[in-house]
């Protein structure tokens, strides 16, 4: 997973330098009301000198109410980050990320080459970044591709459902150089979660955060079927049926 800022941490900070405030602003009092009450009559606090006391006691009232105020943003924000990112479920996403879950049989990713490539192998690796298979890419031309894995593993064996795995993508062209490339994750956005107060989008196998995101697009509308055509379809298999055109 990704690190981020996440306003949680954010808002305990907040909370922190409130709270430190608030102690500080009562002590500030304390000691005020003291000094006033056991003034001498005689030689009372200079004017000026109590005025600047005031100020600074009202600067740090309004220091709590900002506090406030940004402990309130924070809260707002988050409530927002869940809202908008429940606007992608329903819509087809791309996005720059490589761990998924191996489930059903399969796990699947995409991998797009900046160029064409002669040499490309993919890695799949397990939680604790050990290669379990290896072999060569389906395709090594320019763009973007499918890959799907069985499960099987380089030494002949199979792993269990459940594991998150990850791919790795080696590209190299007939000079021996480094192709730039980036594994994928393209789906449907089926659900989205907060964790640590950050949105993750669900697709497919594989859960990532929102920024990890690059293309999103309206789900592909499946054909309708035309009431006409299913008419006159209806009416010819009911032509052949008919006992007059079968004794004939």
């Amino acid at each position: 997973m990704v690190d981020a800022v996440s306003t949680n941490n954010a808002a305990g900070r907040v909370n922190a330098g409130g709270q430190m405030l608030a102690s500080n602003f009562q002590t500030f009092l304390s000691l005020l009301t003291t000094q006033l009450r056991n003034q001498d009559p005689l030689s009372p606090v200079d004017s000026n000198e109590f005025t600047a006391q005031l100020t600074q006691m009202a600067g740090v009232e309004q220091q709590l109410l900002t506090n406030d105020l940004l402990t309130s943003l924070l809260r707002a924000q988050q409530g927002d980050g869940l809202t908008g990112a429940s606007q992608y479920i329903g819509k087809d996403a791309t996005a720059v990320w490589s761990a998924t879950r191996f489930e059903d049989g399969e796990a699947s990713w995409s991998y797009e080459l900046a160029a064409d490539a002669t040499d490309v192998t993919l890695q799949v690796l397990d939680a604790s970044g050990k290669v379990v298979w290896s072999g060569p890419a389906p395709d090594k031309t320019n763009g973007m591709h499918d890959f799907k894995w069985d499960g099987a593993t380089t030494g002949g064996g199979q792993v269990d459902d459940g594991g998150v795995y990850t791919l790795k993508v080696l590209a190299k062209d007939g000079a021996g150089k480094d192709v730039d490339s980036q594994v994928l994750i393209r789906g449907r956005v089926t659900g989205v979660e907060m964790y640590d107060n950050t949105p993750f989008v669900i697709i497919g196998k594989s859960i990532m955060p929102v920024s990890s995101l690059i293309a999103l697009e309206e789900q592909k509308a499946t054909a309708q079927p035309d009431p006409e055509e299913d008419a006159g379809a209806l009416s010819a298999l009911a032509s052949k049926l008919n006992p007059l055109n079968l004794l004939s």
